[in-house]
């Protein structure tokens, strides 16, 4: 029987299942092809949750006599936006000047068909890694992650089912493969804050309290002063209003309330619990202002509501992990990576929980765009990459 060992087969077979979350789309039942003959048991389960859509996932399990090694990723991909603007149709897998085009081709299922192939090289060549390999695969990590690595984390180890290390296959690259390796990630907090006026006439403003003075003034509030300077290991915390609403139709009428979204990432030197307090603190000291306000004696009345589940910071420290797979990229590109805990929040955050965890993958450029696309060349050097890490690892 024929194996897995081509990424360029693997990824085209998976970027021609539909797959936008929640939709399974026949990418798991690929994965599933793929990986029997190479002797994973394979289980699909499917979570579910109130208000949420149902999610199918998989987790496949090759065993033997050694270390656990998990490789996670998701097959769900964002909407393909205007198709009439794709070059190629976003579901065909069209190769053109060296490149594969298609939905997911970079985020993330590239990444998921260069270790598959990277498992069947090393069955094909040694009989398989010195311990055991698992695939940790949802199909909810562009989506709300309710129903996917969370739920699938918690089914898999009440079965048992303990890691040694994992190692996520998201786009870690900016400009070239081997550019950076994730060793962490910044923690993620939302909140609304909604600030009570009274409605009035534009005309006769001291008979009304407009709400957006008073939003105004604790906005300014959190944004200064900075929260940090950054840390070894992370850049300075940033909170950014992503809204401010008012849902005001008439231009002579004070609205009764404004409220306004903001999310901060911020560094280890917070905890989510001090950064809330931290916040807390600064919108009451700030509702007594009269900076936006001026004659007002009363405070600012507002309320403030946390997002459910942050995300929280973390940071890896595992020497044989980062070691091997800095050394395989080296051995495999020639370049150095970088380690980093840039930019936004990745199922990592779930899996460290259950042990030291990076992620390293393909060039981002292209992610989520219209012409998502990869070249073959990058398909074959991450899958060399994963070859040699494999291979140091279990060494």
């Amino acid at each position: 029987m024929k194996l897995p060992t081509d990424p360029a087969e693997n990824l085209a077979a998976l970027i021609r299942c539909p797959s936008v979350t929640p939709a399974e789309g026949g990418a798991l039942s690929a994965l599933e092809t793929m990986l029997k003959p190479l002797g994973f048991a394979v289980d699909r389960p499917t979570f579910s949750e109130d208000g949420t859509p149902d999610v199918e996932n998989l987790y496949a399990r090759r065993s033997g006599n050694g270390p656990h090694l998990m490789f996670a990723g998701h097959t769900d991909v964002v909407p393909v936006g205007d198709e009439a603007a794709w070059t190629h149709p976003p579901f065909s897998a069209a190769i053109a000047h060296g490149e594969m085009y298609g939905r997911g081709a970079v985020d993330m299922k590239g990444g998921i068909a260069c270790f598959i192939a990277a498992v069947a090289r090393h069955v094909e060549a040694h009989g398989g890694p010195k311990g055991s390999v698992s695939l940790l695969i949802t199909g909810d990590e562009e989506g709300p992650s309710i129903n996917g690595t969370v739920k699938l984390l918690e089914w898999a180890a009440s079965r048992g089912e303990k890691w040694d290390a994992a190692l996520v296959g998201e786009p870690t690259n900016p400009d070239a493969l081997g550019d950076m390796i994730k060793i962490g990630r910044r923690g993620s907090l939302s909140a609304t804050i909604t600030v009570h006026g009274r409605q009035g006439h534009v005309a006769y403003p001291h008979l009304a309290d407009n709400p957006v003075r008073g939003l105004m003034t604790l906005v300014d509030a959190l944004i200064n002063p900075v929260f940090d300077k950054g840390t070894k290991d992370f850049q300075p915390s940033n909170l950014e209003v992503t809204t401010f609403d008012v849902g005001n139709t008439a231009t002579n009428v004070i609205a009764a309330k404004a409220t306004a979204t903001f999310n901060i990432r911020y560094n280890d030197t917070w905890t989510d619990e001090t950064l809330q307090a931290e916040i807390h603190n600064r919108l009451d000291k700030a509702s007594g202002r009269k900076k936006y306000r001026p004659g007002r004696k009363d405070p600012i009345e507002f309320e403030l509501a946390w997002r459910d589940r942050p995300s929280h910071v973390f940071l890896t420290r595992n020497d044989k992990l980062i070691d091997a797979l800095a050394g395989s990229i080296k051995t495999v590109t020639g370049r150095e990576p970088k380690l980093s805990t840039t930019g936004g929040t990745s199922d990592a955050r779930f899996i460290k929980n259950y042990c030291p965890v990076v992620e390293f993958g393909l060039v981002g450029k292209t992610m989520h765009m219209v012409d998502e696309r990869v070249p073959l060349a990058e398909l074959e050097m991450l899958t060399q990459v994963y070859q040699q890490f494999l291979a140091d690892w279990f060494g």
